[in-house]
């Protein structure tokens, strides 16, 4: 069998439910995203694997093992995209599972673990501008009232959008496995980073992950005339938001030394035209570190910043902090197992840290975790451009391969 050509064609398969003709577009709880987990669903059935959808939209495919009631060894990541985004982010860690499963399968290897594949559901902010939504709910983090009434750009809810999928949102605490918990989970990502690529590592072994605290702001000035309104008396919304996101690059900057940025990625200007002066803005702020306290300082900052803004443009703030998780040190002990991997298979590897948020953050809650990347070409990720050589991800997926198997406690094989 010809792994790397069945994996290839795999990779192909998933990434033909795209929205756009730029990149690949599979936004959370869209037709195109659900299309693509129920293929991957039945791709997991017909390997014999149980298929479930949780309350959350979260899809968990279960191969046996021998002891079904030990807790599972999980392999996972989310198959969602941002606007416009790549063919591997997400996707490749999805896929590497069912890669592996087939793998098992061919070779009659029986575990006494039971090995699970999880695709978890709206990882990427982009729709609401809330990450990590799925597995947050298989953690038992989600407060519903938080996120039921968060909008995407077409003015649909959170709770709509789910309704739309056949899915409950008042049933969501339904997706926690908190009291169940797992025996190990390990996710294969694309690095997003130039890090591998720059000191030519073929693999990544993750210590930890920088979290997110996520702000939402809404500045209201006055709309005028911008011909007939005279520069003092204006109500500039937009300058406004220009002030604040000029200050959070300050602020940013000066935390350098923690690894801390802070992005604004959204600024939305509702009924926007040239001629007016702008009587809104809205901002979403982005300020990430593994460094609990710098981010928090970046953060404190901007707040500061917004109110004194406000004052002294008579602009009307409106703030709401949607997301401030804490930083996560992911499991040392399959880190060392990692380490140990790839020196018997000769694969050069880099100890670091995560500066993007992903799923295993929040499944930290549930077992130990052990993260993997693999290079990214010139670091580009969450682009139509994002790649990732084929041998690269096969080397990831084996290394998660023996990781899963150490865990899961090989019994047998034909």
């Amino acid at each position: 069998m010809d792994t790397k050509k069945r994996y290839e064609d795999l990779l192909a398969n998933m990434n033909q439910y795209n929205a756009g003709d730029i990149g690949i577009t599979r936004i959370a709880y869209t037709n195109e995203e659900q299309a693509c987990t129920y293929a991957f669903m039945r791709m997991c059935m017909s390997e014999k694997m149980a298929v479930r959808l949780d309350s959350c939209g979260n899809l968990i495919a279960r191969r046996k093992g021998r002891n079904n009631d030990l807790p599972p060894v999980v392999i996972g990541s989310h198959l969602d995209t941002v606007y416009q985004g790549g063919k591997y982010d997400g996707v490749v860690g999805v896929t590497a599972g069912l890669e592996i499963i087939r793998r098992l399968n061919d070779k009659g290897i029986e575990t006494e673990h039971p090995i699970e594949v999880i695709a978890f559901a709206c990882e990427e902010s982009s729709r609401f501008g809330v990450s990590t939504f799925g597995s947050k709910a298989m953690a038992g983090k989600v407060d519903v009232e938080t996120y039921r009434h968060l909008e995407d750009r077409d003015g649909i809810t959170m709770e709509k959008a789910l309704e739309m999928c056949a899915l409950d949102f008042n049933s969501m605490e339904d997706a926690s496995r908190v009291d169940e918990g797992f025996h190990a989970y390990f996710e294969l990502h694309v690095e997003q980073g130039p890090v591998l690529i720059n000191k030519q590592k073929k693999i990544g072994i993750v210590t930890g992950i920088a979290a997110p605290a996520r702000l939402l702001v809404t500045i209201r000035g006055k709309a005028s005339h911008s011909g007939t309104t005279p520069m003092y008396m204006r109500k500039d919304a937009l300058l406004g938001a220009a002030e604040i996101s000029l200050e959070l690059e300050k602020a940013a900057n000066q935390e350098q030394a923690y690894g801390t940025v802070a992005t604004v990625g959204v600024l939305h200007i509702p009924a926007g035209a040239m001629n007016v002066v702008p009587g809104q803005a809205d901002l979403k702020i982005d300020i990430r570190s593994t460094s609990a306290d710098s981010r928090q300082r970046v953060l404190d900052h901007v707040l500061k910043v917004i109110e004194r803004v406000g004052e002294t443009r008579q602009l009307e703030m409106e703030t709401k902090l949607i997301s401030n998780e804490d930083p996560v040190i992911l499991s040392s002990e399959l880190v060392k197992q990692s380490e140990a991997i790839c020196t018997e298979r000769g694969l050069s590897y880099e100890i670091m840290h995560s500066g993007a948020g992903h799923d295993a953050m929040n499944m930290v809650h549930l077992g130990p975790v052990g993260l993997i990347f693999v290079p990214s070409e010139d670091g580009l990720s969450h682009h139509p451009d994002e790649y990732t050589e084929l041998d690269d991800i096969m080397h990831g997926i084996d290394v998660l391969e023996a990781a899963v198997l150490r865990q899961a406690l090989v019994l047998k094989s034909v």
